[in-house]
């Protein structure tokens, strides 16, 4: 006799008590349905409340965002630095430069556009390309502009441009203006293509999954809904500036509620089809079916949640507005998939499972048929070669690529995965200006020492050289006084600096320099010369110098996010560790599925980083993209360990560990592996939107789900059980009784 035969399950029980608790959960089913339904409306709007730029991202003790708010005070409108880029293959015509001349003019009057910012237009040396600096309005009076905003102002900039230029000529947005509004389109995709896309997969998945033409609606009716849900929270948290939330966030939200919603259904629908062949009652199977799945799906989505939060250690709002954002996403999923869902399947009846509607017949014994049954077999005759097998594979994937994994960040313009304008002409300006114009460094100091903190500035290697690289910040409202400068007033020959008349005068003793970078703002050659930069002023006696600008804000998200890593990997583990303890009621326990599931983390940074650098050919991946990650793949993998593992715990208390680690396999296999596949799916889907940072958290996230499901959990977990015996238990009674 095999451990799978150690006896078959009794009698079902009496039917199960039908008290208050139904009646409770099938109210919040009708009110789910109602809330869930009203807030679809919301989704869209999700987009109206995003903040998708690097200085929302910071905290306010970063350096960076301290001289932003200091800088703030100087002036009243707030503005991100852009560039019109006129080329042609040969010279500019006296045409062309007739043309350009009327775009500056019909530019200038495009509301949103900070006209007493923009500065006489540059020619190239070679005569082939000309660049308009035109600064988007950001902040106007305190009041943030919206994404949205931002770029309907690029459109009309663009489209007035591109209306006064000579027809032949090419016109392109650049600067980091042009790339965040590039970086606002990519996201117009989440509410048609992304989330089309995933539900198309859902659906297919779910068609082969259940091979019924009816089933796969009632799953993805429940996720609908609680997106709904998410969603409607989610808009009025970010509109009343509770939480920060990013085009990225969303993106997450969508796939993880579509994702983690399909695993809980499959896990319930799957416990409920195999109670009907022991009930009658539909009704009474569906209880029954609850109580057996709620313990497991709680555990799961409260590891899940717990996860998550841990992101509010973070240092950037970023990050700690994906924690709550994917969170309120996780416990609006597990409250419409624990009372809307079942509710909805019961009343509708054992005909949504046709054509294969289940039938009572208690002599069915599922642990010892069909495939999963085979499979556990084999697990426990060959236990420990199947677990030492498959954690010399995941060794081996881990050292495939690991060393390829560049996490040192990505430009801009290396940010996509197609070439959108504003990426076009980042180059095209890049070949022929000057890369650091546009994007200065922002030095506040105190005024007194602002002749010292000028001439450490000048001296510090990668300061773009020569005249008017270092300058006190003009006053563009004297500026705009002016029709232009006359003789005499172009400023000193040695610096090429603007006169006094034109700077600004000093707020509280404090002043601003600015710094133009000898490389472009986002590479990384600027931003080690932002450090060297803030090594230079900071040591200016008395100029508590302060570094900001956008390449600061980017060295200080590069820096923070390596902090978060560092701060947050052990304390998720230590959530998840405390989690399964409880659930499990064991210590040993806990401590082997961790360790399987940081082995298989390991394993998927292995093969991502061999695909990234030799596959996909990307430039590298941003500081974040481990945290991510590991916070994604180790939260959802354990899932899945929590899934097999209740189920086995239940099992050992009726045939004994060992049986019940094989049984335990034998029944859940099919619907953890569906789980797995749907939601390396949806996750992978992520891939749609053109940009490379959820290119890669998808293909992570896609391959490491399904690496944890095939082999962590199908083979690598149950073996190890079964090799070690009632052992895994310690120190609870179950490690001392069984076999």
């Amino acid at each position: 006799m095999t451990d799978l035969d150690a006896g078959a399950d009794p009698a079902p029980p009496p039917a199960p008590h039908r008290g208050w608790p139904v009646v409770a959960i099938v109210a919040i089913a009708i009110l789910v349905l109602l809330v869930g339904g009203a807030g679809g409306a919301y989704q869209g709007k999700l987009a109206e409340v995003q903040k998708n730029d690097n200085a929302s991202f910071l905290p306010g003790s970063a350096e960076s965002t301290v001289a932003a708010n200091e800088a703030a005070e100087f002036v009243t409108v707030q503005t991100i630095p852009g560039f019109v880029v006129f080329h042609r293959d040969g010279p500019l015509t006296d045409q062309d430069r007739a043309s350009i001349a009327r775009a500056a003019a019909v530019v200038a009057g495009v509301d949103g556009v900070d006209a007493t910012g923009m500065t006489p237009t540059q020619y190239s040396a070679d005569g082939t390309t000309a660049a308009l600096y035109v600064p988007l309005v950001a902040k106007s009076n305190g009041t943030d502009v919206s994404g949205d905003r931002l770029a309907d102002t690029e459109q009309q900039v663009m489209d007035a441009a591109k209306a006064a230029a000579t027809a032949d000529l090419e016109v392109l947005p650049a600067g980091p203006g042009g790339l965040l509004v590039a970086f606002i389109d990519a996201f117009e995709g989440l509410d048609s293509t992304l989330l089309l896309a995933a539900v198309l997969v859902v659906i297919a998945i779910l068609l082969v999954v259940y091979r019924s033409p009816v089933l796969w609606f009632f799953p993805l009716l429940s996720a609908g809904l609680a997106l709904g849900l998410s969603s409607m929270l989610v808009y009025f948290l970010a509109k009343a500036d509770v939480l920060t939330l990013t085009g990225q966030s969303q993106g997450i939200l969508m796939v993880l509620v579509l994702g983690a919603g399909t695993d809980y259904a499959l896990l319930l629908i799957a416990r409920y089809r195999e109670e009907l062949h022991r009930y009658p009652s539909r009704f009474d199977a569906m209880i029954r079916a609850w109580r057996e799945s709620a313990p497991a799906i709680t555990a799961s989505a409260v590891t899940v949640v717990l996860g998550l939060l841990c992101l509010g250690f973070s240092e950037l709002n970023s990050n700690k507005g994906l924690g709550p954002v994917a969170a309120i996403g996780i416990g609006c999923t597990y409250l419409v998939m624990m009372t809307f869902l079942p509710v909805f399947l019961a009343l509708a009846g054992r005909w949504v499972f046709w054509p294969q509607i289940p039938r009572v017949d208690r002599a069915a014994d599922l642990a010892t048929h069909g495939m999963w049954g085979r499979i556990a077999a084999a697990v426990g005759r060959r236990d420990r070669p199947a677990w030492i097998g498959a954690t010399a594979l995941l060794v081996i994937l881990c050292a495939v690529g690991i060393g390829s994994l560049n996490t040192g960040g990505l430009t801009s313009s290396e940010n996509f995965t197609n070439t959108p304008d504003a990426v076009a002409g980042q180059r095209i300006y890049d070949e022929h200006f000057d890369p650091g114009t546009g994007a200065p460094a922002v030095i506040v100091t105190n005024a007194d020492a602002v002749d010292a903190v000028m001439a450490a500035a000048a001296a510090t290697p990668g300061v773009a050289p020569g005249p008017g690289s270092v300058c006190l910040q003009i006053d563009y409202t004297k500026l705009a006084q002016l029709a232009k400068l006359g003789a005499g007033d172009g400023g000193d020959a040695r610096t090429g600096c603007p006169p006094d008349i034109l700077t600004v005068a000093p707020i509280d003793g404090r002043t601003i320099v600015n710094v133009t970078l000898a490389d472009a703002y986002d590479s990384p050659e600027a931003m080690d010369t932002v450090h060297r930069l803030r090594d230079a002023v900071h040591a200016v006696p008395g100029a508590d110098a302060l570094v900001g600008g956008n390449t600061a804000a980017t060295v200080d998200v590069k820096a923070a996010s390596v902090r978060d890593r560092n701060v947050i990997i052990p304390i998720v583990l230590v959530v998840i560790f405390v989690v399964l303890a409880l659930l499990l009621r064991a210590l040993l326990a806990p401590v082997i599925l961790i360790a399987t599931v940081v082995l298989s983390f390991a394993a998927t940074l292995g093969v991502c980083g061999f695909f990234f650098a030799h596959v996909f050919h990307f430039a590298g991946a941003d500081p974040a993209f481990p945290l991510f990650a590991f916070v994604f793949l180790v939260a959802l993998g354990i899932d899945y360990n929590i899934f097999l593992m209740t189920r086995v715990r239940e099992e050992t208390h009726r045939h004994g560990t060992r049986s019940g680690v094989l049984r335990g396999l034998a029944v859940t296999g099919g619907v953890i592996t569906s789980a797995g596949i749907v939601l390396a799916a949806t996750f992978a889907v992520l891939g749609v939107l053109p940009l490379v940072f959820l290119a890669e958290v998808g293909f992570a996230v896609a391959f490491g789900v399904l690496l944890d499901t095939i082999i962590v959990r199908s083979v690598l977990v149950p073996a190890l059980a079964h090799d070690i015996g009632r052992r895994i238990w310690w120190p609870s009674a179950l490690s001392r009784s069984g076999h």
